[in-house]
């Protein structure tokens, strides 16, 4: 894997948000790179840069300064509407909440995603994956939480991203609920070869991954290759 192109190239990556007098340095000369096909997690507490090394990876933020590549396309320096084209063709994102519209069903909220892609999966075939055929025609309020999130996901893939992005996917979720959710993330990455990068204050889900970046004060403080991955249902937490 490590010959191989990868697929984000991040280089002397800041990021610094101000806030009135004071500035909160988020990012500090962040070096990485991210293979096609790689399950990555990230690993850090409140305030170490995951959230904000994620959202520049899927172009959601910019950098303060340094270079970030997806492929052979440049994303620092590109406009907002490139940044929009990009998000929509190669990106998926699941976050910790679901952001489903209450008033349509699990397929009509899926559904909302092709309109805006120029090949995307089968809704039927997005929702079975997350395992929720019988349940297509439900709305929100009847699915439960881990249901709900099953959703976001095949939300998300149904555009056939090459990148999944997960922000605390299993954070408002009990522990069997959560590991239902990383299944599907998990099966998706397998099956699909979909680049997995999921971020998680939860040091067990690093078991799942190829390798876990853990982040620090805005810095990444180590990178562990994982020898021997482990499935969900091995977790334990």
């Amino acid at each position: 894997m490590s010959n191989a192109t990868p697929i984000f190239t991040a280089r002397g990556l800041t990021k610094t948000y101000h806030t009135g007098e004071v500035d909160v340095q988020a990012l500090r000369s962040v070096d990485l790179d991210i293979h096609r096909g790689e399950f990555i997690v990230l690993l850090g507490p409140s305030g170490s840069g995951k959230s904000t090394l994620l959202n520049i990876l899927g172009g959601l933020d910019v950098p303060t300064s340094g270079e970030v590549r997806f492929g052979d396309h440049r994303l620092t320096g590109a406009s907002e509407d490139e940044l929009t084209e990009y998000r929509r063709e190669h990106v998926g994102f699941v976050f910790q909440f679901y952001n489903l519209i209450p008033s349509l069903t699990v397929r009509e909220n899926v559904a909302l995603v092709t309109d805006i892609v120029r090949d995307p999966m089968s809704i039927d075939e997005a929702i079975d994956r997350v395992g929720l055929t019988p349940r297509r025609d439900h709305f929100p309020a009847q699915l439960s939480g881990g249901e709900q999130q099953r959703v976001a996901i095949a939300r998300a893939i149904v555009k056939k991203p090459e990148v999944l992005l997960c922000d605390e996917p299993t954070g408002a979720l009990d522990y069997t609920t959560g590991k239902l959710v990383l299944e599907v993330i998990e099966r998706i990455n397998r099956d699909l070869g979909t680049t997995a990068v999921v971020i998680t204050h939860n040091a067990a889900i690093a078991g799942m991954a190829d390798r876990v970046i853990h982040l620090g004060d805005g810095r990444i403080v180590s990178i562990e290759t994982n020898e021997h991955k482990i499935s969900p249902a091995e977790l334990s937490w």
